[in-house]
């Protein structure tokens, strides 16, 4: 495949990704929010449970129908969050690197998948999920003028469901006690 191959390839999907959007201020424990795609409509909401061993947000469709959980143990030395699927499964398991000199990274360990990097300035809702160094979705606070809404947008073909389960398990790691 020649380079031309390839930019047309990645056009192409940027016009099958679809855009989400998040709000910064609600994605911590103990809240409930709906995620809305594109164009406004709510297909996502995170109900957040607050537990005395582990903290908890339950993925739902519009429907109220479970699809993941995000658990965050607290009794590890690295900060750990497992997604499940709504039968208890690990799904994914998102762990903070452990080096990182100049920005935040995780390391996403997906249990039936090839696992995903998320890299960039991740305070400030500006980085990337890549998969084998390809991006698969982005994160950005520029999209939206709304304060303290930012954006994610899933490359198509992708499970929007994992990848906005990762986005909220690695904003709920970076910003504790918002």
């Amino acid at each position: 495949m020649g380079l031309r191959d390839r930019r047309q390839e990645r056009r192409e999907e940027r016009r099958s990704a679809t855009t989400y959007r998040m709000r910064q201020k609600l994605v911590a424990i103990g809240d409930d929010f709906w995620i809305e795609d594109d164009q406004g409509n709510r297909v996502f909401k995170v109900n957040g449970k607050a537990m005395r061993i582990r903290d908890t947000m339950v993925f739902e469709d519009a429907s109220g129908r479970e699809l993941l959980k995000i658990q965050e143990r607290k009794l590890r030395v690295r900060d750990t969050v497992e997604i499940e699927d709504a039968d208890g499964r690990t799904v994914a398991t998102v762990k903070k690197a452990l080096i990182t000199p100049l920005r935040e990274r995780f390391d996403v360990h997906v249990e039936h998948g090839e696992d995903l990097e998320v890299k960039g300035n991740i305070v400030d809702h500006e980085y990337h999920v890549d998969r084998d160094g390809d991006t698969i979705a982005e994160v950005s606070k520029k999209w939206f003028r709304v304060a303290d809404t930012y954006g994610v947008e899933v490359r198509g073909g992708e499970d929007p469901v994992l990848v906005l389960a990762v986005t909220a398990a690695v904003d709920s790691m970076t910003h504790e006690g918002r």
